[in-house]
């Protein structure tokens, strides 16, 4: 049964909610300007210091005041919305759904990859990727250095786009000793440009508005006008250009000179020279750290574009809602199927699970290629502090991504969530992942159907602890980690050699290093630059602690993951993970690094031509 796309049961309601929000949206929007106005972010501070502006503070006190009238004067229609929105969320489904027609099909859907299992096949690739872009309102985003929340979601959608929408590249090294696959670096593919000084983050400014980012190349319908004006191209991507390959003539006896260039075998010229001159640096390899591909380590690269072809992401902090939107009109070209402004909303009836009000929803956003069979959210009951305003929980979703050769759906489980966040209260999170591996196998139970065919089970998400702190050392034992896999873990409180943090420390979000995506690239391969820049562990209070062991690499934080479980997937299907990346897009806009894994799914003879 498809998805209902309205929250609301009837029109009615739904218009009884807008005009609500309506009444309410005014005074929100002046209070949030009453607060922004007074904070900066550093960048803010060093341009100010720069241009050798001394107005600032008579802009926040007449800012100040303006707001405070306006606010103040906007008071009683917000207090007369309130009373209309507030009871309308008992009748409210926890998240809203937007379905793209299908007139209008996702990009790559006719690809040379095989999407799924849409054709019978036995076997196909399912990209995933998340990240946590932190867009709350802009006052108390401006609390975690970051600021423009708007201006971030625009330039963070068209950023998914541009990594999303491009040619699977694949290199091979013709070379005897070759151990696999290189990665489509950013040597064939243009990344994103560097910043001008005073532009924001690693977005450029012009009158406010974000410019568009560096143009995908590689598509056969965009013609060399459309890349010069770099529109980032919506239409489907023809078959030959979705798995383009470059062979890089080596030898291990012969030496090429550094200006040697792959040579790109893609049958539109026009983009393949376009890939030429984007030519910068050798292609990077993608990384293992065991050696050859054959070793049981992960391939994985720091890729300064988003994974191409990505099937389901999941973002984290959506908070503000008209971020939420700007969003979902960006991705919507490229996913079919989106769930925002997911969670709960103000005071719920007796014996719902969340018993405090809700100021703000769960932050989760999931865009998906695949259609969505169905949809659970689940609210987290014990939030607290600044945690319990908002409703956060695990959005669990069944997706449907082809029929095997026996007519058999085959189906995917995907769960995202976002853990509490303070730090020291790790009893909290513990609980609350008892809580996502009830509510998982239950929504499993309930959906599950004996004539159908799952093919993966992936839970996602900012569970704000990680692996090395002694602060964290109860969630590390959860039994969570005994269902499903971490390809970044090896063991309790034990990364692998090759594993990089993922929360960026918050002050430093600014400094050239980390500011555009090519340098926060080149900082994460770095060791010595890791220790400034990311996040390094937590020790526990008045326990000194040495980090990291002796002959270890230095990791710091990686709060976010992608895990995954082959228990519940069909008993003849075989997966393994073709590639883990750790993301630099969004470079100087949000304090997170995202993060992409690949999983080749195989299934066996038994299960593709229902045997069983």
């Amino acid at each position: 049964m498809a998805l209902r796309e309205s929250p609301f049961s009837n029109c009615f309601l739904e218009g009884l909610h807008t005009v609500g929000w309506g009444l309410i949206l005014p005074c929100f929007w002046f209070l949030d300007r009453l607060i922004a106005v007074c904070m900066s972010t550093s960048l803010e501070r060093a341009q100010r210091a720069e241009q050798e502006c001394y107005l600032h503070p008579l802009k926040v006190f007449f800012g100040s005041i303006l707001f405070l009238f306006l606010f103040l004067a906007t008071a009683p229609l917000a207090f007369l919305g309130f009373l209309l929105w507030a009871p309308l969320q008992v009748s409210r489904r926890p998240f809203s759904y937007h379905q793209e027609p299908l007139s209008s099909p996702a990009p790559c859907q006719e690809g040379e990859r095989t999407r799924g299992f849409e054709l019978g096949a036995t076997k196909a690739t399912f990209g995933f990727a998340t990240a946590n872009v932190c867009l709350l309102p802009d006052s108390i985003a401006r609390f975690n250095n970051l600021g423009h929340t708007q201006r971030r979601a625009a330039a963070i959608g068209q950023s998914i786009v541009q990594g999303v929408n491009r040619p699977h590249i694949r290199i091979f090294v013709d070379s005897p000793s070759s151990c696999g696959t290189l990665s489509p670096s950013s040597s064939l593919l243009p990344g994103p440009t560097n910043n001008p000084p005073g532009s924001y983050g690693a977005t450029a400014v012009t009158d406010g508005q974000p410019l568009p980012p560096t143009p995908v190349v590689g598509h056969s319908d965009c013609g060399p006008g459309d890349q010069a004006t770099g529109e980032i191209p919506t239409t489907p991507a023809k078959s030959g250009d979705l798995n383009d390959v470059a062979r890089i003539p080596c030898s291990d006896n012969e030496e090429h000179p550094p200006s040697a260039e792959p040579v790109v075998s893609n049958s539109n010229q026009n983009a393949d020279e376009h890939g030429r001159k984007g030519h910068r640096n050798p292609p990077r390899a993608l990384r293992n750290q065991g050696g050859c591909a054959g070793s049981n380590d992960v391939p994985w690269e720091v890729s300064p574009l988003f994974p191409a072809n990505v099937d389901i992401m999941c973002l984290e902090e959506v908070f503000d809602k008209r971020a939420a939107g700007m969003l979902k009109d960006t991705l919507r070209p490229l996913f079919n199927h989106i769930l925002y402004d997911v969670g709960v909303y103000a005071c719920q009836p007796p014996g719902c699970c969340c018993s405090t009000f809700k100021f703000f929803n769960s932050g989760l956003f999931l865009a998906s290629r695949y259609p969505l069979l169905e949809a659970q959210y689940h609210c987290f009951p014990n939030g607290r502090g600044e945690d319990a305003l908002a409703a956060k929980g695990l959005l669990s979703a069944k997706v449907l991504v082809g029929q095997s050769h026996g007519q058999k759906n085959v189906v995917g489980y995907f769960n995202c969530t976002h853990l509490h966040a303070p730090e020291g209260e790790g009893e909290i999170r513990c609980e609350q992942l008892n809580m996502i591996t009830k509510w998982i196998h239950e929504f499993q139970q309930a959906h599950g159907k004996p004539d159908e065919v799952v093919v993966f089970d992936v839970l996602c998400g900012d569970f704000n602890f990680d692996n090395c702190s002694p602060d964290d050392v109860l969630e590390q034992k959860h039994s969570l980690f005994e269902e499903y896999t971490d390809p970044c873990r090896a063991g309790p409180g034990q990364e692998k050699p090759w594993v990089i943090g993922t929360l960026l420390e918050q002050p430093t979000l600014y400094h050239e290093d980390v500011r555009t995506p090519e340098n926060l690239q080149r900082t994460l391969e770095s060791e010595e630059l890791r220790r400034k820049y990311i996040s390094p562990p937590v020790a526990l209070e008045g326990c000194p602690m040495v980090y990291p062991d002796f002959g270890q690499p230095w990791v710091g934080r990686r709060i976010d993951y992608i895990l995954f479980r082959e228990s519940t997937v069909a008993k003849h299907c075989r997966a393994e993970i073709e590639e883990y990346t750790f993301v630099t897009q969004l470079a100087g806009l949000t304090d997170h690094i995202p993060v992409g894994m690949r999983l080749s799914v195989t299934l066996e003879p038994d299960d593709a031509q229902a045997d069983d």
